[in-house]
């Protein structure tokens, strides 16, 4: 057998598995866990991160006697049982969707960069395609409109 076909059959055989940890703790274990993996030479793939998942790290492994072993007597780690989850579920985890895709026109957002950092504004305009906000300081003492890009600015209240 042909060395891709093996490693086509290996990956459909792994699954991914969410593992509970304390709040904040998530890189520590996943570090603690890389370690055993390596020196006790387990069947884990990858681990997975992610700040969108608070609480949690996520575990590719050949299967779930893998991931007992990986995760056993680790400090941080929950004694619940690690739960398997989708491939599916796994891509909207790791792409990450832009900030500018959830705003529309008349949504109040508080400006995170740039020279104007701290203050509040009115959406005018958003420019996906440009990934672009067209924004009203609402701080200003006459109008003024400015154009940031759409990594600087966070949803405080949507329109009414």
């Amino acid at each position: 057998m042909s060395s891709r076909k093996r490693e086509k059959k290996d990956r459909e055989r792994s699954g991914f598995y969410a593992v509970r940890t304390t709040a904040g703790q998530e890189l520590n274990v996943a570090l603690l866990i890389e370690n055993r993996a390596r020196y006790s030479k387990l069947d884990v793939r990858s681990i997975i991160v992610s700040p969108s998942v608070k609480g949690y790290v996520i575990i590719e492994a050949g299967g779930l006697h893998v991931v007992y072993e990986a995760v056993r007597d680790i400090k941080h780690v929950k004694p619940q049982a690690p739960v398997m989850i989708p491939r599916d579920d796994i891509e909207r985890i790791l792409i990450p969707k832009p900030v500018i895709e959830g705003l529309e026109e008349g949504d109040i957002v508080e400006i995170i960069g740039g020279p104007f950092r701290g203050m509040k504004a009115k959406i005018l305009r958003v420019e996906v395609a440009k990934n672009e906000v067209i924004l009203n300081i609402l701080e200003s003492a006459y109008p003024l409109q400015i154009t940031v890009p759409g990594d600087y600015v966070k949803l405080v209240r949507k329109r009414e």
